[in-house]
């Protein structure tokens, strides 16, 4: 009986000594020089969407701020013919709105379709502004788990190859961990994508709220010089 129980007792401590714990830098490497080119290439792909949306948000950011009372300035100088100090009020305000606005102020005394043709495409040029690089995230979203994906496979196909050159001989426990391994590309891509997908996600709606902006304020401006004077 106290022989079984110290057996017993040096099968449990040798399953604890060999018990396998997962780390990410054991997997990377272990995943030979392919799996590394792919995690590599996934890293770069994060820290480049992570810059263009920290620097896409700072820049939409600031297109929205605007003084409330801008267009209430823009309204009195307008009314009482002082052009030149509305147009010194909007090159002095860095924001969407007072450029839109001052290409309006610009085309004062032309036909009123004129004037709106030149805010739409003053407009245009300033979404643009605003969604530059922006689909880059998209295509990280879009391309990084199939890169990881690609990387799974190739770790498979290397972990099967093993498998058959050695003629059915191959220890599980190898092949396994090969497999797992592998698969560490597909969870990068998935986490890179991931994270892409919800940051173009963000800024998209960040810009739309400063398009909506550009749109109620170009809509206040034409009902201004709609006004009867």
């Amino acid at each position: 009986m106290f022989l079984f129980q110290e057996g017993a007792q040096e099968a449990l401590e040798e399953a604890v000594v060999e018990e396998k714990t997962l780390s990410v830098v054991d997997l990377i490497v272990n995943g030979g020089v392919g799996s590394m080119v792919i995690i590599a290439i996934l890293f770069v792909l994060l820290f480049v969407a992570m810059y263009i949306y920290f620097e896409r948000l700072f820049a939409i950011k600031s297109a929205s701020k605007i003084d409330k009372n801008f267009m209430n300035q823009i309204r009195d100088y307008v009314s009482d013919g002082k052009l030149d100090a509305a147009k010194v009020l909007c090159s002095q305000t860095d924001s969407p709105v007072a450029r839109l606005t001052e290409k309006g102020v610009s085309r004062i005394g032309k036909p009123l379709e004129d004037i709106n043709k030149a805010i739409e495409n003053a407009g245009t040029l300033e979404v643009y502004k605003l969604e530059k690089n922006v689909s880059i995230l998209a295509t990280v979203a879009g391309s990084a788990p199939m890169i990881g994906f690609l990387g799974t496979v190739i770790g498979m196909i290397l972990a099967f190859h093993e498998m058959a050159s050695s003629g059915g001989q191959a220890e599980m426990g190898s092949l396994a961990s090969g497999i797992y391994t592998a698969m560490t590309t597909t969870v990068a891509g998935l986490v890179v994508g991931i994270i892409a997908y919800i940051g173009y996600n963000h800024l998209v709606v960040r810009t739309d709220k400063v398009v909506h902006q550009m749109e109620a304020n170009a809509v206040d401006f034409l009902d201004l010089l709609n006004e009867p004077i």
